[in-house]
């Protein structure tokens, strides 16, 4: 069997605010209707919840840059326009984990520096400390962190599966045609709830 992780990724208080205010929650976004930022990070803290009650380690990843800018490079057009724009500045209250979903003592908080969970940080180290070979991705956005830490992940031969209604994209055309047409062709994806009934113990 499997050892898993839930990677909670970019659940950030500015990430969530921008989110917020782009309609990305809006009654009708997602099949469904993704609700308000309180809808998803409900749906999310019951996945995280449910890692916990079935044994299953929670690590949170987040982007965090130096205040100096030291990893920024002006031919990241990405990581550049973030940076001048304030964001995920180390330090700041809006690089803060959301409280709705915070960590709690036992679960691990990894930095990175760009878009992939593993890309500049100790990701990899931490799962083969703990033997980790299966991982469960979740986070914001979609078409950012999931997609290109499952672009790394398959590259380590993990085990992966995510799910769709814990991650949220700015776009949710990108998002459906990621969790709809493109993942279901590399591993399961499920929704938070699906998840949480087959872990139960």
């Amino acid at each position: 069997m499997a050892n898993r992780a839930l990677l909670v990724m970019d659940v950030q208080r500015d990430v969530v605010d921008i989110a917020h205010g782009r309609g990305a929650f809006a009654v009708g976004a997602y099949d469904g209707g993704a609700g308000d930022s309180s809808e998803y990070l409900s749906r999310l803290g019951k996945a995280i919840d449910g890692a916990r009650a079935a044994g299953i380690p929670v690590i949170y990843v987040v982007m965090g840059l130096r205040a100096d800018k030291a990893e920024v490079s002006p031919r990241n057009k990405i990581v550049t326009t973030v940076a001048q724009a304030g964001l995920f500045t180390e330090g700041n209250p809006g690089n803060e984990i959301h409280p709705d979903v915070a960590p709690q003592e036992g679960d691990v908080v990894v930095t990175k520096r760009r878009g992939s969970a593993f890309s500049g940080s100790d990701l990899d180290l931490v799962l083969r400390a703990r033997d980790i070979d299966s991982l469960v991705l979740t986070g914001i956005a979609t078409s950012g962190v999931v997609l290109h830490t499952v672009c790394g992940a398959n590259d380590l031969d993990l085990d992966l599966t995510v799910l769709a209604d814990a991650c949220l994209d700015l776009d949710p055309e990108v998002h459906r045609f990621l969790t709809e047409k493109l993942f279901p062709q590399w591993f399961d994806v499920l929704t938070a709830e699906e998840w949480v009934t087959k872990i139960a113990p």
